[in-house]
């Protein structure tokens, strides 16, 4: 049967209806896409948890984190639950606890003969690298809501990819300095130019994005510009102090420069930014090295740290002294930009009332060489647990024979000097049994 010409007009209409919903659709699902909430975290690499201005620091010069603080909810007992690098930063984008994601220390076992990029120290990196490739990280999560996600700075395990980043700097190339990050580390220290291409490259396809900003700052080696040594050399009290502030003035001046950017791009107010460090740092006065009780201790020295949210317009800015952990940024990410987060994860969205619901925050601490890479449990050095103001830090003997139990008033003893585990027999045994029950199974 053969159509007319009344038929054939109308079947041209219902195909171009049909065409014209179809761009209606696809130009609504970019729109969407391009409303969606940008994510910016920002990442120090070893530094003290008093050193910015605005926690009070008397010397070091941090305008523009003073600023963020200003625009920001800040909480000033922020922890992270591992004092060393590689696994508070896996943490960080997991969500989970070290024990949880298995990446629990710097290095695999291995020789103190044997280089970085023996096949040998490579194979057990390799088996670490499977943790976080099976892990649901923040990449991951956002990545069906239509989010490109950036990776710059320290990064442990191997390819960028391992973490779900759509784009990234550390590749993992063996001819490089692979350990954390090989051509990552250039970031800040040398350039910041990938992070604004990314956005850029963002804007211009419509997309959200999720940033890691990551830089080896105030990281070693300490050598900051000259004009920064300079301002430092005359009020601190030795030469590796000077070097140690410096270093984090410089790092706050990239922070600037990224903060910058999204201003002069028009993306502040659709931009959550996030800020913490990885872990603490105290400055030895005559070495180049840190003080035992910060990076690697279980003590505020090591594990304390404030976190920052900015969200123009949805949160204020305020101080907190809530208990706040890097493991609450995933759930904070998830909840703010409607994501479907991993089950059973152990910390909370801080901008929700579940956080004035916690009475406890849980650490671990690790040898810095894995004896087990399989076994999380055989690595433990220390657990320790804070309630209201009081820390227990609990050794495992196995790897610490010769520590003792430790409590300590935070609110009365905020350098952690004055150990009351046996003027409080009693708290000690119940805080004891708190955290052993937290640990219970694991």
């Amino acid at each position: 049967m053969k159509k007319t010409p009344v038929l054939k007009y109308r079947l041209l209409l219902c195909l171009a209806a049909l065409v014209l919903l179809a761009a209606a659709g696809s130009s609504s699902s970019l729109a969407a896409e391009a409303k969606r909430l940008n994510v910016v975290l920002i990442i120090s690499d070893d530094q003290g948890w008093k050193d910015y201005g605005f926690m009070g620091h008397p010397q070091i010069k941090t305008p523009h984190l003073d600023k963020l603080a200003s625009q920001s909810l800040v909480f000033t007992r922020g922890y992270v639950p591992s004092s060393i690098c590689c696994p508070s930063l896996a943490t960080m984008i997991t969500g989970f606890y070290p024990h949880q994601h298995k990446i629990t220390c710097q290095d695999p076992p291995h020789p103190k003969s044997v280089a970085i990029d023996a096949p040998e120290f490579r194979a057990g990196r390799e088996i670490i690298n499977g943790y976080m490739r099976n892990a649901q990280t923040i990449p991951r999560m956002l990545a069906p809501l239509g989010y490109r996600s950036l990776q710059t700075g320290k990064w442990w395990q191997g390819h960028f990819s391992n973490g779900g980043f759509t784009q990234g700097m550390s590749q993992d190339d063996p001819k490089h300095m692979a350990r954390h990050g090989d051509e990552g580390l250039k970031i800040g220290r040398e350039t910041m130019q990938p992070l604004y291409d990314f956005m850029a490259e963002s804007q211009r396809a419509n997309k959200p994005f999720f940033v890691w900003y990551a830089p080896m700052l105030p990281h070693q080696p300490h050598n900051p510009p000259e004009r920064l040594l300079a301002k430092y050399r005359v009020v601190a009290p030795s030469l590796f102090i000077a070097k140690y502030w410096a270093m984090v003035e410089w790092f706050d001046e990239t922070c600037g420069q990224l903060l910058d950017f999204l201003d002069q791009q028009n993306l502040a107010s659709n931009t959550l930014v996030l800020y913490l460090s990885d872990n603490g740092w105290i400055q030895e006065p005559n070495a180049a090295r840190f003080d035992p009780r910060s990076k690697q201790s279980p003590y505020d020295g090591g594990n304390r740290t404030p976190i920052m949210i900015r969200w123009p317009g949805n949160v204020a800015a305020q101080r907190s002294t809530a208990l706040a952990s890097s493991l609450d940024l995933l759930p904070t990410i998830a909840a703010a930009t409607g994501a479907k987060p991993p089950a059973d994860l152990p910390g909370v969205n801080l901008l929700s009332a579940a956080l004035a619901a916690r009475t406890h925050l849980f650490g671990e601490g690790f040898t810095h060489d894995y004896v087990d890479v399989g076994s999380p449990a055989r690595n433990v050095r220390f657990r320790w647990i804070i309630e209201g103001e009081w820390k227990l830090i609990i050794p495992n003997r196995q790897n610490e024979p010769e520590r003792r139990v430790e409590l300590y008033n935070l609110t009365k003893d905020p350098d952690e000097a004055a150990n009351r585990a046996e003027d409080e027999p009693k708290l000690v045994e119940s805080m004891r049994q708190t955290l052993d029950a937290w640990w219970a199974g694991k």
